[in-house]
């Protein structure tokens, strides 16, 4: 069995220290000391793709660039590097969100996996003119799926609604495969729709017994429809040679928060309304409330997996934090509860890509969890573009 790993884009700006943003938190509460530029993201694209990861997640939201506009530049700027493109049902047509993926894999084949996020903030949906309630949403993705599925099938497809009304529409050319959907969600509206429609199961990177429970839930309802799924997970790494470096950097990152980041990040995450936003909050509320927080190992929820960057991130807010082969032993314990994908990220994403790539992967290979290719002797210097063949 090899696992897959994806990396994420920060389309929103990198920085060594905690980027914030999203999930309740204001627009341009994300900010990094590097501007995410194509070069900058090119090359993490370029790295990523050295290190045998198979994609990239690109986020969505009012924070952030566009994920369409910015992939398909970057398709340009690396070669086999698929791209995991959270977009929002609901805020396009479905025939349209059909057409943009087909004509993504005419141009990239086979590069295109997307993320759906149904939303949960209410007023971040607002800003973009959709004033549906949260189940409303999850109603919607249901039918706006239903709508993309039929168009990816050569279908033609008229749907009349609760919420997304079509008629007779078709596709100018559907992808020869469909592209898999990723699907993300906590809430009891959630897993029907992941059930139906999802080749991969989403989670937030909680503890092992919260991960099990949330893949056996899945499972069932997917079995109910005669499906079976794939699982994910997201986090975040701080990989060192030893532990105490990696708790060390763990310490940098908490050292350089003043003390009234914390309280108004999550004042504003407080306001959302996402069952997973509120599971990572109560994995440091304890912490939180009683001012320890400054010490990284208060923050430790289960070996290893350390919930410091949810203290002013929305959305994924834990890490693995340990050496290179503590980080491959937790990944090798998800994997043991049916995990299949990793979707990672670190600060900056540039240099902790190197030390997990350089550190964790061979640790992984050796263990049979994981075939990509080795970088070791390649005379390509990842965040450079190859040689051109001759």
């Amino acid at each position: 069995m090899s696992l897959t790993f994806h990396w994420f884009l920060p389309t929103y700006g990198d920085s060594r220290f905690i980027v914030g943003g999203g999930h309740g938190l204001p627009a341009g509460t994300a900010s990094g000391d590097r501007r995410a530029s194509l070069g900058y993201l090119g090359s993490i694209a370029r790295a990523a793709e050295e290190f045998g990861f198979t994609g990239a997640l690109t986020p969505a939201g009012a924070w952030c660039e566009d994920a369409w506009l910015t992939t398909a530049m970057l398709t340009r700027e690396s070669e086999r590097l698929k791209f995991l493109i959270a977009f929002r049902p609901g805020l396009i047509s479905p025939t349209l969100a059909a057409q943009m993926s087909a004509t993504f894999d005419a141009h990239a084949p086979g590069r295109l996996l997307l993320n759906v996020v149904t939303g949960g903030e209410a007023h971040e949906q607002r800003s973009y003119g959709d004033f549906l309630s949260k189940e409303e949403r999850y109603a919607r993705s249901d039918e706006f799926l239903t709508v993309i599925r039929g168009l990816w099938r050569g279908e033609t497809v008229s749907l009349d609604g609760k919420h997304i009304q079509v008629e007779k529409a078709t596709l100018p050319s559907v992808p020869p495969v469909a592209p898999p959907l990723y699907f993300g969600g906590s809430s009891a509206a959630a897993g029907p729709v992941a059930a139906e429609h999802a080749d991969v199961y989403l989670t937030w990177g909680e503890p092992p017994a919260q991960v099990a429970e949330k893949i056996a839930w899945i499972r069932r309802l997917a079995a109910a429809r005669g499906r079976e799924i794939r699982f994910g997970i997201r986090l975040h790494v701080i990989t060192r040679d030893t532990a105490d470096e990696a708790w060390a950097r763990a310490q940098g990152l908490l050292d350089a928060l003043g003390d009234d980041i914390v309280p108004a990040a999550q004042a504003g995450l407080a306001r959302s309304e996402s069952t997973g936003q509120a599971r990572m909050r109560e994995l440091h509320e304890a912490v939180r409330a009683s001012g320890d927080w400054r010490d990284p190992r208060t923050l430790e929820v289960y070996p290893n997996l350390w919930a410091g960057v949810g203290l002013v991130r929305g959305g994924a807010g834990t890490a693995l934090v340990g050496s290179h082969c503590e980080v491959a032993d937790r990944i090798a314990e998800y994997a043991a509860l049916g995990i299949d994908e990793f979707v990672l990220s670190g600060y900056p994403h540039l240099e902790e890509l190197y030390w997990f790539g350089e550190g964790v992967l061979p640790q992984l290979r050796e263990r049979g969890l994981f075939t990509g290719p080795s970088t070791q002797g390649t005379g390509h210097t990842p965040f450079l573009p190859a040689a051109p063949s001759r």
